[in-house]
């Protein structure tokens, strides 16, 4: 293996920059040719790519966001606009690519390996459903956003004796809900894993009444719906007035936490080990603290599941 390339597709996330600089880095550390594609595969359909060189992911480990940029290609879904994408790499005797990316990057890359181009995944999302790794590549830097937030909100709850719904992201899974309900001590929590019943959600506020809580967080995945919609629909049925906080895009912005930064760079350069052991088809993730792959397709195929002990164990402690 003499070239590779690597792209960021889909959702930015932290971390991204430090997964991009150890792929660069190692490949470079073992005399291999790298290129950045920019735009993910809308770049890399129109050929939008450049060499790196040690200079080129210099003091980006510390940066939010991909200064490879991303976009989402509906021309890469075709089957024309992926043989584009294989002959950019292959009139540049590209051998191989690093995929970095959420599940619809996966599927990008599951469809470039039926295509006869090595490709490994790097799992690059905030919302921590991609299975086959404990976490995701923004996901940590994520998790702490919305617990900051959460810490000033419930100042607010506090001092105005009102309930707060707080929709964060998640897409599909309630991890990053899940996570942050528990470390920032919300009183109810609310993801698409367990199903809920507003009357369920009411008796806990006038639980919390009649023992004279004054204040209420409630975090909403917004896979459940609407976290507006909620607060309306308590809103009709008690005498609260509650209000809603739906976090956004702040959630996938600012500097990549400690442990990002660890795991982006040891899941870049991982990836690029395997390249050059000939593996190709896989996705890299880690397990108790090691790494693993296991293959693209498998992963696409398995189910994203939550830890059921966690929902429990913030259940109890919120009584």
């Amino acid at each position: 293996m003499k070239k590779i390339a690597v792209l960021t597709s889909g959702g930015d996330s932290p971390g991204m920059n430090a997964a991009v600089r150890a792929v660069v880095r190692k490949a470079l550390y073992h005399d291999i040719e790298v290129f950045g594609v920019y735009r993910g595969y809308t770049g890399l359909i129109e050929g939008d790519l450049k060499p790196f060189h040690l200079g080129s992911v210099g003091d980006i480990i510390h940066r939010g966001g991909t200064i490879l940029h991303s976009a989402r290609s509906e021309e890469f879904k075709t089957t024309e606009g992926q043989l584009k994408a294989v002959k950019q790499l292959q009139d540049r005797d590209i051998d191989g690519l690093v995929v970095i990316g959420g599940d619809g990057s996966y599927r990008g890359a599951d469809k470039l390996v039926e295509h006869g181009i090595a490709t490994i995944g790097v799992p690059g999302t905030i919302d921590n459903d991609i299975p086959g790794t404990d976490f995701t590549i923004g996901f940590d830097t994520a998790l702490n956003t919305i617990i900051q937030a959460i810490d000033k909100i419930r100042d607010t709850a506090t001092s105005h004796e009102r309930t707060f719904l707080i929709e964060v992201m998640g897409r599909h899974a309630g991890d990053l809900a899940l996570w942050s309900s528990l470390a920032a001590g919300a009183e109810t929590i609310l993801i698409p894993e367990v199903p809920y019943k507003i009357e369920e959600v009411i008796e806990r506020l006038e639980r919390g009444t009649r023992r004279e809580k004054k204040h209420s967080i409630i975090v909403v995945a917004e896979g459940v719906g609407s976290a507006i919609k909620i607060g309306e629909e308590i809103k009709s049925k008690t005498s609260l007035e509650p209000r809603v906080t739906v976090l956004g895009h702040l959630q996938r912005g600012g500097q990549p936490s400690a442990f990002d930064r660890v795991l982006a760079s040891r899941l870049g350069a991982f990836a690029v080990e395997l390249l050059l052991s000939g593996k190709k088809g896989l996705s890299v993730g880690i397990e108790s603290n090691q790494l693993v792959y296991y293959s693209i397709s498998e992963v696409l195929k398995r189910k994203h599941t939550i830890d059921e002990t966690m929902y429990q164990l913030s259940h109890h402690l919120s009584i």
